[in-house]
This record gives C-alpha cells, structure tokens and sequence, in this order.
C-alpha cells in the first residue's frame, strides 16, 4: 500500500515537470507567434504575451511579398532535399561495409570516423580548403563538407549490425551480390532509422547557419537562416528597408522578425508528423547494440 502510494506521488511530480518543462519550451515560441499577429500599437503598449492582441496579418503580408525571402524559402528547401538525400546516400555506402568483418582494416576505418567526431581542422583551414576548391558562392559549399556525419554513421552501422546474419547468409545462397541484399533486404528492414537519420539531416541543414555565413555572399543563395539571421541582427538598420517595395511601411522590426522566424519555422516542422512514427524507434533500435 506504502508503495503503491509512493509510486503514485513519484508519477505526479513526474507530471507536473513535464508540464513544466513543455511550458517552458512552448511559451517562448506561442510569444513569437503572438508578436507577428499583433498590431504595432499593441506591441509598443507591452500587451502582447502569448496571445495576439489587434489581430493583423499586414507583417505576414510584407513578409510574402518580399521576393529575397521567397528565394531564400525556395532555395533552402531545394537544398535541405538536396543534401538529405545525398547525406542519407553517403552514409548508407559508408556504414554497410563496416558491418562486415571481414573488411580489411574495417578497425582502422572505424578510429578514422571517430576521431572526427572529436578534432576538426578548425575554421580557418576549412574555409581556405573551400576557397581553394572553388567552391565560395556555390550551392555545393553548403553540401559537401558536412555530407557524412560521423554520429549518424554509427547509428546506422550499429542498427545495421542488429540485423540476423541469416538473412545475409540465405540471399547469398540464392546468389545475391552484395548491392543486392542492401537494396532489397537491409534498406527495406531499416526503415525506421533511416526515417530518423533523414530528419536529422534535413533539420541539421534547415537550421545551418555558420557555413552560409562563411562561404556564402551571393544573395540568390542565402538560405532562410541566413536571410533570417539579416533581419534579427540588423534591426538597427531597420530590416523594414529589406523588404522589397512600400509593403512593409508602418511595421515595428519586432513584429517583422516574430513573422521571419515563424516563417523560416514552419515549413521544417510540417516534416515532423509524417515522420513521427519512425522517430523513437529509429533510436531505439541504433542504440541496443555497440
């Protein structure tokens, strides 16, 4: 009976942290959302908390009519699909040789990737390769350098590995190449975790900033983040006069960058419930063995 009580009590400060927590993440975010429905005068008189008050969509308008923003919402996407697919195609020919042991050096290779994952070259030697390549002010600058991530390697090379040697062993017999059993056996079993390798990789390119930041100056290839990051920082230039034609007049920045950030956020978040159900058990099962 103690116990059952005690259970009962640990369950409900359980719960209560968890609101808390839940709380904590959303009421910064419902602010934004309330900041660029919100009337200038209501936002200059403080009050506006986690609900629009004067509702006006004038912000969201400016916001649409800014060609240089729609540019950059269109560019990210092609390139956040571009490099997923491309990312999930490097890792996945990287991780399935590793789970063979009879690969020669497959040790080696293995210290090799983990080595990365705790020293890089640094900044400066990773912008004068990009410079030397040739690659400022190309789309492949945003691509190239962070194609394979270690982490996610291992995750899919440990879930690999998970799978029954039986399997393998069968298709050989039947006179399956190796390619073969990938594609038709490996891939098909995996694909929860590569449903979640896929979101961390679009949403790790989605949110990347300090690569366009660097290696970027054109603006027919800023992505939303960079675009973004213009309209938060520059505020005391007025990001108003970025806005393309006379749509934007009257707006206060912070309205316009409540409506920037909710329009660089959206579209990734659409991605998550059609993903959702691969999500924790793609992790789960990338972490059961080592």
């Amino acid at each position: 009976m103690h116990s059952t009580i005690t259970d009962k009590v640990f369950d409900g400060v359980i719960i209560i942290l968890t609101i808390l927590a839940i709380l904590i993440c959303l009421v910064p975010f419902l602010h934004v959302i309330a900041l660029s429905f919100s009337s200038n005068h209501a936002i200059l008189s403080m009050k506006v908390a986690i609900f629009p008050v004067d509702f006006t969509l004038e912000t969201y308008r400016a916001v649409f009519k800014d060609n240089a923003m729609i540019n950059s919402l269109l560019f990210t996407i092609v390139l956040t699909v571009s490099y997923t697919i491309l990312g999930m195609i490097m890792t996945i020919c990287a991780a399935y040789p590793l789970t063979k042991k009879n690969l020669k050096g497959r040790n080696f290779f293995l210290l090799l990737i983990v080595i990365t994952m705790y020293f890089s070259g640094g900044l400066i030697p990773d912008y004068l390769l990009i410079k030397n390549l040739g690659l400022l002010n190309k789309i492949w600058a945003l691509i190239l350098p962070g194609l394979i991530n270690a982490y996610y390697l291992i995750i899919l090379k440990t879930f690999f590995s998970t799978l029954p040697d039986s399997l393998q062993e069968s298709a050989y017999l039947d006179g399956c190449t190796d390619i073969g059993i990938l594609v038709k056996i490996i891939l098909p079993l995996s694909k929860p975790v590569l449903a979640t390798l896929s979101l961390f990789y679009a949403v790790g390119r989605w949110n990347g900033l300090m690569d366009a930041l660097f290696y970027i100056t054109n603006p027919k290839l800023y992505p939303i983040q960079l675009k973004l990051y213009q309209i938060v920082y520059n505020s005391m230039q007025l990001d108003i006069q970025q806005m393309e034609g006379s749509a934007a007049a009257g707006i206060l920045p912070e309205s316009l960058k409540a409506a920037s950030v909710i329009f660089a956020t959206v579209p990734i978040l659409i991605v998550y419930p059609w993903l959702q159900r691969y999500f924790v058990a793609g992790i789960m099962i990338g972490a059961v063995k080592g």
